[in-house]
């Protein structure tokens, strides 16, 4: 089992709380909460496999938030002392009262039990941090060699990131947890370089809330996917340009994910749908005056949110308001029927309890409403692949993520992907390239007329998704099964660039 790292916990971590709470109290704050966070960063790049930077980096920090006569304040710094706890209180008291004649709506937070004095570690089996050196570089420079042996290869990029995430929470009320989190991600891509000019193919593995293990064969086969990929990436090279039209298309959950991500999950962000996050990237259509009637999609579309799932990139014991982590569904039968909550907007819209979506990516960044986990569910007694393919007379099998674009109301989108494969007469009939499927949201998901069983599933995800100014980033994951969607509009993406 993973334990704490020892170096984390030997911070003053209960004094420095002691000195910012204590000081929030006497100045009368209604809330306060510290957080103390140090994030450590591992990055290695191999070109053609040799190494061609290498980046480790460690933030520390803490902060101290409050609620004061109904405002926020915030502060932070990076001197771990109780004085400076103390100061930074004071300091955030100040903000809140700058702040409060702007405040339009008294700031209330929804109740959550205590949890005192929780610890909490993340799923894994070998910390990437303890790995020497020489066996991080020895396995990334294998695998690159073995796809740079292949003939259609004549470059490839090969990278690892992992992260360790620490963080310390206590408030006023007398919670207080200690988390940590371990995540990475490998990848390699492939280029090949012939009459059409460069193309390229990386391999599909998702990034992961695992250790060291996951390059060695836990949760993923990086050694027959190195192997496989030059015949893909050849395939691809030499495959004809698809004809655009309407399709039905089966898309693998490697696929997938991205379009819950864009369509889905960034829709559903409750500061989104009632307009307090319009800046970055915009706001939603799934306005708050639809939940319970707005039809997302059919009714095989049922979504959940959730901190717990086991290896999730965005799955916590607490989050950084100090909620324990829970699943919630967020989609049920194609129906809209929740969102992604922070204790304030959860009790401004009379929730009762927040479903502990709060998160910030440094001690320096005050914390968000934050995607968890957002998952389209498997059928229970689904099809497999071949059973959904089975079923299309003139298609197109969808592979990877690639490119992809949505409006600011996360309604008008189009992704492409890694590979494509003509589905004819319910059988694969070689690689097509150049594909891209658009279509409205609720179009979109209106079209899905089956979804694959639980040996379809996959958990892929992002290491950076973005929000808020300043900008801070997100790790989260999105499960799905492959899944069926009917008469899809579908460009040709070379003949759209050539406009």
């Amino acid at each position: 089992m993973p334990e704490m790292d020892p170096t984390f916990t030997a911070l003053p971590l209960r004094a420095l709380a002691d000195a910012a709470l204590d000081r929030a109290r006497t100045l009368g704050a209604s809330h306060a909460d510290l957080r103390v966070m140090r994030t450590n960063v591992l990055h290695r790049v191999l070109r053609d496999s040799r190494l061609e930077s290498s980046g480790d980096r460690s933030e520390l920090g803490l902060s101290v938030r409050v609620v004061h006569d109904g405002s926020w304040g915030f502060a932070a710094g990076v001197v771990l002392t109780p004085e400076e706890a103390a100061r930074l209180a004071e300091q955030a008291v100040a903000m809140a009262t700058v702040a409060r004649p702007l405040v339009q709506r008294p700031v209330e937070l929804a109740p959550e039990p205590v949890h005192a004095d929780r610890i909490w570690v993340s799923s894994y089996q070998v910390n990437p941090f303890e790995v020497p050196e020489s066996d991080r570089l020895g396995r990334l420079t294998e695998l690159s060699e073995r796809l740079l042996a292949a003939d259609p290869v004549h470059h490839a990029t090969t990278t690892l990131l992992a992260v360790q995430e620490n963080t310390f929470y206590a408030d006023l009320a007398g919670t207080s947890t200690t988390q940590q989190r371990v995540r990475v991600e490998p990848s390699l891509e492939a280029v090949h370089v012939g009459e059409q000019g460069f193309v390229t193919m990386s391999t599909v593995a998702p990034p992961a809330g695992r250790g060291w293990e996951y390059l060695t064969g836990a949760g993923w086969d990086f050694d027959d996917e190195v192997e496989r990929l030059p015949e893909w990436l050849a395939e691809h090279a030499a495959a004809p340009s698809v004809e655009a039209g309407r399709y039905d298309l089966v898309i693998e959950p490697s696929n997938l994910w991205l379009t819950i991500h864009e369509s889905v999950a960034h829709g559903t962000e409750l500061d989104r749908a009632l307009g307090y996050e319009a800046a970055y990237a915009g706001t939603s259509f799934a306005t708050f005056d639809q939940l319970g009637s707005l039809q997302y999609g059919s009714q095989h579309m049922t979504v959940t949110g959730d901190r717990v799932t086991e290896h999730g990139l965005a799955t916590v014991g607490y989050d950084d308001e100090g909620v324990a982590a829970q699943s919630f569904q967020i989609i049920r039968d194609g129906v809209l029927v929740g969102y992604q909550l922070n204790r304030q907007m959860a009790q401004e819209k009379g929730f009762g309890r927040s479903n502990g979506c709060a998160y910030a990516d440094s001690a320096g960044h005050i914390p968000l409403q934050r995607m968890p986990n957002v998952s389209l569910q498997a059928d229970p007694d689904g099809p497999d692949v071949a059973d959904l393919i089975s079923d299309v007379d003139d298609g197109i099998y969808v592979v990877g993520n690639k490119s992809w674009s949505i409006d600011m109301q996360r309604y008008n989108f189009q992704f492409t992907g890694q590979r494509f494969y003509r589905i004819r007469d319910g059988r694969l009939a070689g690689q097509v390239k150049d594909v891209a499927y658009q279509a409205t949201t609720t179009e979109f998901w209106g079209s899905m007329d089956a979804v694959g069983g639980p040996s379809t599933y996959l958990l892929a995800g992002t290491f950076n998704c973005g929000k808020g100014q300043p900008g801070q980033g997100a790790p989260v994951s999105h499960g799905s099964p492959a899944a069926r969607f009917r008469d899809v509009n579908v460009l040709n993406t070379s003949a759209e660039g050539s406009h």
